[in-house]
């Protein structure tokens, strides 16, 4: 069966499994969707070992044909992030930018680092050879959050404004940065030249100034060439040129082609929305891109669900998973805890801000296809063939897995008692 055939079927049971939930469940479609693909995937596994049917060999076949770092990366998360870009209010913005750069900028680092030592100093004790320099690799990847899963999630679930703001903002503009420390570390672990800061300085100002710029400058062209025409059908196709084409253009030019999206899908949306489009197509385009973002989120969900039946889990594996939750949670709790530490002092926030931010910083799909680009072979146990990617993956994907099901399912409360203070506060 083709890739493009595999696709299609995955795309049909995350509908069928949206489909039932909206019907007799009350979960969000996409913690709903990576639920339905990870118990199917333990069905088919149980079912493989006691011997009632064998399909985990070709499930297994079959999604390994699905180059998941490409087809996210390079594919659908232009997409996804344009989407998200549209849905936020620059005024908005215009208020939270010390804190959303706060927590894009320093938590990545403090959480990146944080893990990395303390993953390290663990499995020292634990007697499992785990270099510093992977562990803070693990660190760099699981630190940034996830922009798919918290506008998937966390987005919907109408949170106050001030929180809503930092952590759709963080989410969708650390990942420059996350990026520039995720290549530096990478460059040290399995590169031949030992970076410099020169070296580091010049890739940020690359790809985060220049995706920033380069957005900035798509955003601009598709404003004219849609406020060009009247045509309703023609305005929208229009805006499907800038995750496209506009997305395979900025790794060509070796800039951040994520945060590009961003910025025009935010240009697009705060200004191109009001005077550039007809009034048909103005109603029409939230409608629209609501439509392409839950087709591929269900699509990317699904594939998280399943993507443990490529996965060979040992021992200490398991336990490596095990520690990686809580310690990720940890970090994320600190990190913002510090950020709020300076937030305070210039401004009164909601009580509940460091919890929900902490709660709600869900990894998802980003993660795990930067682990998958992790190169296989350098062992850390020769003799049962665990290697430092085997161990990075699985650690992502339980951070991942924990992060949707439980963090996403559980977050609403906290969200709650947030509009209820305000409520007073308002009153």
């Amino acid at each position: 069966m083709s890739v493009y055939s595999t696709l299609c079927f995955l795309a049909a049971a995350a509908m069928l499994i949206a489909f039932i939930n909206s019907k007799i469940g009350k979960m969000q479609s996409t913690i709903a969707i990576t639920a339905g693909a990870l118990i199917l995937s333990l069905i088919i596994i149980v079912a493989g070992q006691n011997g009632w049917f064998h399909l985990e060999s070709i499930a297994a076949d079959q999604l390994g044909k699905i180059d998941f770092e490409s087809f996210l990366l390079k594919g659908i998360l232009g997409f996804l992030l344009f989407a998200g870009g549209l849905g936020i209010k620059l005024p908005h913005l215009k208020d939270q930018k010390w804190e959303i750069t706060t927590l894009a900028l320093f938590a990545t680092l403090f959480s990146t680092f944080f893990i990395g030592f303390a993953l390290w100093g663990i499995c020292q004790g634990l007697g499992i050879q785990f270099d510093l320099i992977y562990c803070l690799l693990f660190g760099a990847l699981i630190s940034p959050t996830d922009p798919i899963a918290v506008l998937a999630i966390v987005k919907k679930l109408n949170a106050p404004k001030r929180i809503s703001t930092q952590i759709e903002g963080e989410s969708l503009f650390n990942d420059g940065f996350g990026l520039v420390i995720f290549v530096t570390l990478f460059t040290i672990a399995f590169g031949n030249e030992a970076p410099t800061a020169m070296g580091v300085g010049k890739l940020f100002l690359q790809e985060a100034i220049g995706g920033i710029a380069y957005g900035f400058a798509l955003g601009l062209i598709f404003h004219y060439l849609i406020s060009a025409t009247n045509d309703h059908s023609m305005e929208l196709l229009l805006t499907l040129g800038i995750p496209t084409a506009g997305y395979v253009l900025a790794d060509v030019l070796h800039v951040s082609g994520p945060l590009a999206m961003v910025v025009s899908g935010i240009m697009i949306g705060n200004w191109t929305r009001y005077i550039g489009f007809s009034k048909e197509s103005e109603d029409h385009l939230d409608h629209f891109w609501e439509l392409v973002d839950e087709f591929l989120n269900g699509l990317l969900f699904l594939l998280i669900g399943m993507s443990m039946l490529q996965f060979a889990f040992h021992q200490e594996d398991w336990i490596m998973m095990v520690i990686a939750v809580p310690l990720v949670l940890l970090s994320r709790y600190l990190s913002v805890k510090l950020s709020y530490v300076g937030f305070n002092r210039y401004r009164d926030y909601n009580p509940l801000s460091v919890k929900i931010l902490t709660w709600g910083g869900l990894r998802g799909g980003l993660a795990l296809a930067m682990a998958m680009s992790i190169p296989a072979g350098i062992m850390v146990i020769p003799d049962k063939q665990i290697d430092v990617r085997e161990i990075i993956l699985v650690m992502t994907y339980a951070v991942v897995v924990f992060s949707i099901l439980v963090q996403g399912s559980t977050i609403t409360p906290l969200i709650h008692k947030a509009k209820q203070w305000e409520a007073k506060q308002n009153a």
